[in-house]
């Protein structure tokens, strides 16, 4: 599995379905993928990363987990947030779904 890439067993990556997000928590501060699930689908909307958790690949992380987390339910991917879309157009291979 590549650097980039996340495996659904990654303890530190997690689906908050209460509050529509995956999350990962370092140093007391939470980093968050929102989404909003539709019929058949998941809308990826908005990644937001706390400025002292920034540059140590977070986002890429959470991203890598909805898309591998949408595959395994079967979803159909929207990429609402600009990060996303960025994630998709350099990782095809783990976006089949979102087309």
């Amino acid at each position: 599995m590549g650097a980039d890439r996340i495996d659904l067993n990654e303890a530190d990556v997690r689906d908050n379905p209460a509050a529509r997000r995956y999350e990962i928590t370092r140093e007391g501060r939470t980093a968050i993928l929102a989404y909003r699930r539709e019929p058949g689908a998941i809308a990826l909307v908005h990644t937001f990363v706390p400025p002292p958790l920034r540059a140590r690949g977070l986002a890429k992380r959470l991203v890598a987990f909805a898309l591998a987390d949408a595959r395994g339910r079967g979803e159909r991917v929207i990429p609402e947030c600009p990060f996303v879309q960025a994630y998709i157009e350099k990782h095809p291979e783990e976006a089949r779904r979102a087309e």
